[in-house]
Protein backbone atom coordinates (compact mmCIF):
# COMPACT_ATOMS: atom_id res chain seq x y z
CA UNK A 1 0.00 0.00 0.00
CA UNK A 2 2.95 2.37 1.03
CA UNK A 3 4.41 1.98 -2.08
CA UNK A 4 1.17 2.15 -4.34
CA UNK A 5 0.59 5.66 -2.38
CA UNK A 6 4.58 6.70 -2.97
CA UNK A 7 4.35 5.51 -6.85
CA UNK A 8 0.94 7.78 -6.96
CA UNK A 9 2.17 10.48 -5.43
CA UNK A 10 5.81 10.95 -7.37
CA UNK A 11 3.79 9.90 -10.65
CA UNK A 12 0.94 13.18 -10.18
CA UNK A 13 3.78 15.42 -8.72
CA UNK A 14 6.11 14.74 -11.61
CA UNK A 15 2.67 15.86 -13.73
CA UNK A 16 2.94 19.51 -12.67
CA UNK A 17 6.60 19.93 -13.34
CA UNK A 18 6.29 19.10 -16.63
CA UNK A 19 3.32 21.54 -17.40
CA UNK A 20 5.42 24.74 -17.72
CA UNK A 21 4.29 27.06 -20.66
CA UNK A 22 6.88 26.66 -24.20
CA UNK A 23 6.81 29.87 -24.59
CA UNK A 24 8.41 30.80 -20.91
CA UNK A 25 11.36 28.05 -21.63
CA UNK A 26 12.09 29.87 -24.26
CA UNK A 27 12.61 32.95 -23.35
CA UNK A 28 14.19 31.85 -20.36
CA UNK A 29 17.15 30.28 -22.16
CA UNK A 30 17.33 33.19 -24.31
CA UNK A 31 17.97 35.58 -21.83
CA UNK A 32 20.18 33.48 -18.88
CA UNK A 33 22.30 31.55 -21.04
CA UNK A 34 24.12 28.87 -19.34
CA UNK A 35 26.24 28.31 -21.59
CA UNK A 36 29.21 28.49 -19.36
CA UNK A 37 28.21 26.24 -17.07
CA UNK A 38 26.86 23.52 -19.40
CA UNK A 39 30.64 23.76 -21.16
CA UNK A 40 32.01 23.73 -17.36
CA UNK A 41 29.55 20.26 -16.49
CA UNK A 42 30.31 19.12 -20.00
CA UNK A 43 34.08 19.44 -19.49
CA UNK A 44 34.43 17.77 -15.83
CA UNK A 45 31.66 14.67 -17.27
CA UNK A 46 34.62 14.13 -19.56
CA UNK A 47 36.99 14.84 -17.52
CA UNK A 48 35.85 11.99 -14.95
CA UNK A 49 35.12 9.15 -17.25
CA UNK A 50 38.20 9.55 -18.64
CA UNK A 51 39.86 9.20 -15.30
CA UNK A 52 37.42 6.14 -14.41
CA UNK A 53 37.66 4.44 -17.34
CA UNK A 54 41.77 4.55 -17.55
CA UNK A 55 41.34 3.41 -13.78
CA UNK A 56 39.10 0.76 -14.85
CA UNK A 57 40.98 -0.48 -18.28
CA UNK A 58 44.66 -0.61 -16.01
CA UNK A 59 43.19 -2.77 -13.39
CA UNK A 60 41.28 -5.29 -16.23
CA UNK A 61 44.85 -5.54 -17.85
CA UNK A 62 46.67 -5.90 -14.75
CA UNK A 63 44.56 -8.16 -13.59
CA UNK A 64 44.68 -9.87 -16.70
CA UNK A 65 48.77 -10.10 -17.07
CA UNK A 66 48.56 -11.50 -13.58
CA UNK A 67 46.32 -14.46 -14.63
CA UNK A 68 48.76 -15.00 -17.50
CA UNK A 69 51.77 -14.72 -15.35
CA UNK A 70 50.48 -16.94 -13.11
CA UNK A 71 48.80 -19.53 -15.73
CA UNK A 72 50.60 -19.23 -19.08
CA UNK A 73 48.79 -21.72 -20.84
CA UNK A 74 46.02 -19.33 -19.88
CA UNK A 75 46.78 -16.64 -21.99
CA UNK A 76 44.64 -17.22 -24.81
CA UNK A 77 41.35 -17.28 -22.64
CA UNK A 78 41.73 -14.50 -21.02
CA UNK A 79 42.52 -12.78 -23.92
CA UNK A 80 38.79 -12.26 -25.56
CA UNK A 81 37.21 -11.55 -22.27
CA UNK A 82 40.18 -8.92 -21.59
CA UNK A 83 39.00 -7.42 -24.83
CA UNK A 84 35.95 -7.68 -24.23
CA UNK A 85 36.02 -5.55 -20.78
CA UNK A 86 38.23 -2.77 -22.49
CA UNK A 87 35.81 -2.44 -25.43
CA UNK A 88 32.92 -1.99 -22.70
CA UNK A 89 34.81 0.10 -20.68
CA UNK A 90 35.94 2.68 -23.61
CA UNK A 91 32.07 2.21 -24.49
CA UNK A 92 31.55 4.38 -21.35
CA UNK A 93 34.48 6.85 -22.37
CA UNK A 94 32.70 7.47 -25.44
CA UNK A 95 29.33 7.63 -24.46
CA UNK A 96 30.39 10.70 -21.75
CA UNK A 97 31.87 11.80 -24.47
CA UNK A 98 29.00 12.31 -26.52
CA UNK A 99 26.58 13.46 -23.77
CA UNK A 100 28.61 16.23 -23.41
CA UNK A 101 28.58 17.39 -26.58
CA UNK A 102 25.03 16.73 -26.89
CA UNK A 103 24.64 18.99 -24.30
CA UNK A 104 26.58 21.96 -25.27
CA UNK A 105 24.61 22.75 -28.60
CA UNK A 106 21.28 22.66 -26.50
CA UNK A 107 22.10 24.67 -23.78
CA UNK A 108 23.64 26.85 -26.43
CA UNK A 109 20.53 27.48 -28.75
CA UNK A 110 17.77 26.29 -26.07
CA UNK A 111 16.86 23.22 -27.45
Amino acid sequence: MKKALLFATTLFASLAAFAQEETTAVVVATTNSNAGLVALSAAIAIGLAVVAGTTAQGKAAAAALEGIARNPAAGDKLFTPLILALALIESLVILAFLVAFIKIPAATFGF
